[in-house]
């Protein structure tokens, strides 16, 4: 541990420098060149490839990484930038573009039966925190109005950072990362109401008694309906039409300049109708989710998304003004502690109260425990209109900027928890238990082997929700370690499938060792749920007759395709051309899936 210390400290005295030197460098190139913000933007990048393999050596979060590289660049750290408010809204960009690939990612089928969490689970959130937060300012001794914005400022969290996390662990298709999601969702739908409350407060502090106040929230209302209705009216039709436009000019520069377009401009529109840019390039995203356009535009857009995120992130590190921290260390700290332990709480009880487990329901509420990048919005936005005091939202924002950094290590102790509370609840944990019952249009995995986790980890890279259910008892526990619905249980058994939704399951894989047990399975989720795709694996060609005489939707040929898998790389070896070799084992596949299938008819 010692070792690793030294050489952290080493490295960035050893980055502090490079960045120093880089930054005189930058100073000399970009003098005489009139861009705006391009000297921001190269320190940004230099300073990013000079920490970021810091902490990819130590595994560290990148967002952590860039919280750190934007606090020591900035005018609070060494000060290689003084100011960036404009690098600090491209940033901001990032947001946008992950709420879009978000959006496609998901589709109205898959959002439809989330409804529960998002409008059910994340309304009482939001609320709840919310006013609990705001009676704590009122007892410090602020105003009412200052009060519940501050307190409705700091009940959100940051769906850039909680977002990412979830990507980068993994952890996007378990159940706490689907309960986090859903909760942010709501957040995100939240700001409209508190940014209508911010216009309406500041309305007072400015004097301005004789503006009609319903008036004035009845106009943001109608703004906001009328941005969402023309975006998923219009766009459902008009998105499609042009990119099928685009697509037929095979030029892949206008299509990603299209792309691009549709997730600015839907930003543009909502955050102009006085909603969050962010949401209505999720908006875009989800209208965009079930066409056939989905792959080739989340492929251009990542370089985007992950590069303007990572600015985003380094911009509110730029933000953390440690002077104020100095001056009021004790309010800080004491803040952040008291908001995210009333959090965790608030939020872990909320989620329980939904029919979640414990484990779930604490790691939801450590996730969702910091603050979020729409404090800043809010705070700034009371603190122009007169209601908040300055000096009450710089420790405020701080608070916010600190915590959210503090948001990798509180993924961590959830993680952390998670394994203790698996150790000392034993099998009851490992058990099918409440946790499933929110879950729809998930897969189930009856049997999670070598086959099974592949499978599993396909769809976590999709960001598909998945249940799964294994015999092997150390098996599922690692599993669940890794936030994983992985279940201790026979997965031949339908009763068990049952209890993991098997009624509301968009499709079940059999991937049993057990050949007589999988081809009962089969035979048995068929009686019970003939419209469910059921798709399994035969071990050999007899196996393979006796699931599709069973009643399953489609059969691999374990054995078939092992061989030729085998026969390609031998055939590519002794000199046949890629596309020769994969004409050839095409058609065999195609001719031993056919004979397959007129067997089968015949045999029926």
């Amino acid at each position: 541990m010692g070792y690793a210390a030294d050489g952290q400290a080493s490295g960035e005295v050893t980055v502090e420098n490079e960045v120093l030197s880089a930054g005189a460098a930058v100073e000399a190139v970009a003098g005489g060149i009139h861009v705006p913000y391009l000297k921001e933007v190269i320190v940004f990048l230099i300073a990013a490839v000079a920490v970021m393999p810091l902490f990819h050596w130590f595994r560290a979060s990148t967002v952590l990484g860039y919280l750190f590289i934007g606090a020591l660049i900035g005018p609070h750290g060494i000060a290689l930038i003084e100011d960036a408010p404009g690098v600090s809204q491209i940033g901001e960009l990032g947001v946008v573009f992950l709420l879009f690939t978000i959006g496609l990612e998901l589709s109205w089928q898959r959002l439809r039966s989330m409804r529960t969490l998002v409008l059910g689970l994340g309304g009482a959130q939001v609320v709840v925190c919310g006013a609990a937060l705001a009676g704590l300012f009122m007892l410090a001794g602020l105003s009412g109005p200052a009060s519940t914005i501050l307190g409705f400022a700091l009940a959100l969290s940051s769906t850039a950072i909680v977002t990412q996390l979830l990507i980068e662990r993994g952890e996007f298709a378990a159940q706490p990362g689907r309960i986090a999601f859903s909760i942010l969702l709501m957040q995100d739908l939240a700001v409209v109401p508190i940014l209508v409350m911010v216009s309406i407060f500041s309305a007072y502090a400015q004097g301005g008694e004789d503006v009609n106040i319903f008036s004035l929230a009845g106009m943001a209302v109608l703004k906001a309906a009328v941005a969402v209705t023309l975006i998923l009216t219009v766009g459902r039709y008009f998105l499609r039409w042009i990119y099928g436009v685009v697509a037929r000019t095979k030029n892949p520069e206008l299509f990603l300049a299209l792309s691009l377009l549709a997730a600015l401009l839907t930003a543009t529109a909502t955050g102009a109708a006085g909603l969050s840019m962010a949401l209505g390039a999720f908006l875009a995203g989800l209208l965009l989710s079930d066409t056939e356009f989905r792959p080739q535009i989340e492929t251009d857009i990542q370089p985007f998304k992950a590069l303007l995120l990572g600015l985003f992130f380094i911009s509110v590190g730029i933000g953390m003004d440690f002077s104020v921290l100095r001056s009021n260390f004790d309010a800080v700290l004491g803040l952040i502690a008291v908001f995210i332990l009333l959090k965790v709480l608030i939020i872990a009880a909320l989620t329980m109260s939904f029919g979640q487990s414990r484990i779930c329901s604490a790691r939801t509420g450590l996730l969702l425990a910091s603050g979020g990048e729409f404090a800043f919005v809010v705070i700034s936005g009371a603190v122009e209109g007169g209601v908040v005091p300055l000096t009450v939202a710089h420790v405020v924002q701080l608070s916010a900027a600190v915590s959210m950094a503090l948001t990798p290590l509180l993924a961590v102790l959830g993680a952390w928890l998670q394994t203790r509370l698996d150790g000392l609840e034993g099998d009851r944990e490992r058990d099918a238990d409440g946790s499933v019952e929110g879950l729809e249009s998930h897969v189930i995995i009856a049997g999670y082997g070598r086959v099974g986790r592949t499978i599993g980890r396909l769809l976590r890279e999709q960001q598909l929700p998945f249940v799964a259910l294994d015999l092997d008892p150390m098996r599922s526990r690692m599993a669940r370690l890794r936030g994983e619905l992985v279940y201790y249980g026979d997965a031949a058994r339908p009763e068990m499938l049952e209890r993991v939704g098997a009624a509301q399951a968009s499709a079940i894989v059999v991937t049993l060792d057990d050949s007589a047990a999988a081809s009962r399975l089969v035979k048995a989720l068929r009686a019970k749920w003939p419209t469910i795709p059921v798709y399994a694996r035969a071990r050999d060609r007899e196996h393979m007759l006796e699931l599709e005489e069973a009643g399953a939707t489609a059969v691999v040929h374990e054995a078939l395709e092992a061989s030729l898998q085998l026969s390609g790389h031998v055939l590519r070896a002794i000199g046949a051309s890629s596309e020769a070799t994969a004409t050839l084992i095409e058609r065999v596949r195609v001719e031993v899936y056919e004979r397959q299938a007129v067997e089968t008819d015949k045999a029926g």
